[in-house]
C-alpha cells in the first residue's frame, strides 16, 4: 500500500494518502450530513456540511494518531518505520522488518487500540462536560466531539478482534508466539483464526444483506472479503520467510550476468538479448568492465520510436548508484534492503569487488523451485 498524495513526514515517517482515502472521505461526509440533519434539522445546510467536512477530517487525524502510535513504538524497539499511508479502510503503518521478539510484538500491536480508546473516552468526556447529549447535540461542536467519541471506541473495539493481521490478531500473534517460542507457528495459527473470523464477517454480512440491510450488509461482507485476503497473504508471507531463512544471498544471486556493449541500441538489445535469454538483468560493459546495468524497466522508459538511435549507456542505471549488500547477507536482510531502497536489484560486492546482482526476479525462482519440491515431510514421503 503505497501512497499517491505526500503529506509531509512525522519523527523521520513520510506521511500519505492512497487514492482511495478521497472516495471514503467523500462517501463519511454525505453520510454524516444526513446524519446531523436528522439528529439536528433545525440547522441549517451550510452548519450540517461544515460539521460533517469537519468530522471526516478529524476522524482521519485520530487514524493517523492510532497508526503513529503503533509507528513510534516500533521505532523505539529498534525498527525501521518507512511511512504511514491512509486509505479507504483506515490506515497502515509500513514497518520494514519484523518484530525482534514476541513483547515487542504485543506492545506494537496494542498500542492502536489504546491510543483510540484514550481518544474516543476524551472525546467523549469533553463533549459530556458541555452537557451534550447522545441523541440530540446540544450545538455542532457538540456533534463532533460525541461522533468522534463513539466512532473511536468502535476502532479500538473492532481492532481487537482477534482476526490477524488486525492488531487483535497481532497480539494474538504475540501472545502464541510467548508461548511457543516460535514466531512461524504463532503466525499461522493467528492467520487460521484470521481467516474463520474473516468467513464469519462474510457470512454475517451476507445474512444481513438479506434481511434488509442492503449495502450496509455489503460493506461487512467487503470487510471480511478484505481480512480473508490479509490472512491468506500473512499465511503466504511465513511460507515464503521459511523458504528463506537461513538463505544467504550469494546463494541466489546471478554471478555470470549477460553482458552487453555499452554502444548497442535499444533495439537490438531488446530484440536479440531482452527477448531470448531467461535474465532479467544484463550488464553494460565499457573497457572490459561492468559499468551499468539494464533492464526491462529502463526500456520502458524510452519511446519505441527512438530505439533505433538510443544505446544502452544512455539508459543504465550506473553500478555504483545501486545500493550493495554482501554475498554473505541473509537474504531476508537484503530484501529489507530492496524495500527501503524502492528498488529491484542490488549489486553484490565483495571487499570491493562486483560479484553479481541480485533482484527479486531471482528470489521469486527461488521460491517457485522451492515450493515446488515440498515440505521436508513431503519430501521424506
Amino acid at each position: 500500500m503505497r501512497s499517491q498524495i505526500k503529506l509531509g513526514h512525522i519523527s523521520g515517517i513520510e506521511i500519505g494518502l492512497h487514492y482511495s482515502w478521497l472516495i471514503i472521505a467523500l462517501l463519511i461526509s454525505f453520510s454524516l450530513a444526513g446524519h446531523f440533519h436528522s439528529v439536528r434539522p433545525d440547522w441549517s445546510g451550510e452548519i450540517t456540511w461544515i460539521a460533517a467536512i469537519l468530522t471526516s477530517i478529524l476522524f482521519f487525524i485520530t487514524l493517523l494518531l492510532h497508526e503513529l502510535a503503533h509507528s513510534i513504538v516500533a521505532k523505539s524497539r529498534g525498527l525501521r518505520v518507512r511511512a504511514i499511508t491512509l486509505f479507504a479502510l483506515g490506515g497502515v503503518s509500513q514497518i520494514e522488518s519484523e518484530a525482534p521478539d514476541a513483547r515487542s510484538e504485543f506492545w506494537i500491536a496494542i498500542v492502536g487500540p489504546l491510543t483510540s480508546l484514550v481518544i474516543g473516552g476524551v472525546l467523549l468526556g469533553l463533549a459530556r462536560l458541555s452537557g451534550a447529549g447522545a441523541s440530540a447535540p446540544s450545538s455542532p461542536v457538540d456533534a463532533v466531539l460525541l461522533w468522534l467519541g463513539y466512532i473511536n471506541l468502535g476502532l479500538a473495539a473492532f481492532n481487537m478482534i482477534p482476526g490477524y493481521p488486525l492488531d487483535g490478531g497481532r497480539v494474538l500473534r504475540a501472545i502464541l508466539w510467548w508461548i511457543t517460542h516460535n514466531a512461524d507457528r504463532a503466525t499461522r495459527l493467528a492467520s487460521q483464526v484470521g481467516q474463520v473470523v474473516a468467513f464469519l464477517f462474510i457470512l454475517y454480512g451476507v445474512f444481513r444483506f438479506f434481511v434488509g440491510a442492503n449495502i450496509g450488509g455489503l460493506w461487512i461482507a467487503f470487510i471480511g472479503w478484505f481480512l480473508l485476503d490479509a490472512a491468506r497473504s500473512s499465511y503466504m508471507q511465513v511460507s515464503i520467510a521459511a523458504g528463506l531463512r537461513d538463505r544467504h544471498v550469494a546463494e541466489i544471486m546471478e554471478h555470470d550476468c549477460p553482458t552487453v556493449p555499452r554502444y548497442l541500441s535499444v533495439r537490438d538489445f531488446v530484440d536479440v538479448h531482452l527477448l531470448h535469454t531467461n535474465s532479467a538483468c544484463f550488464l553494460v560493459m565499457q573497457n572490459n568492465e561492468p559499468a551499468g546495468l539494464v533492464t526491462a524497466n529502463e526500456v520502458k522508459k524510452v519511446g519505441r520510436e527512438q530505439w533505433e538511435q538510443t544505446s544502452v549507456q544512455s539508459i543504465m542505471r550506473p553500478l555504483n548508484s545501486l545500493p550493495a549488500v554482501t554475498p554473505d547477507m541473509p537474504v531476508l536482510k537484503a530484501m529489507e534492503v530492496m524495500t527501503r531502497e524502492n528498488v529491484n536489484e542490488l549489486a553484490v560486492v565483495s571487499n570491493g569487488h562486483f560479484e553479481g546482482i541480485f533482484s527479486r526476479l531471482q528470489v521469486l525462482r527461488f521460491l517457485h523451485i522451492y515450493s515446488g519440491l515440498g515440505s521436508p515431510h513431503q519430501r521424506a514421503a
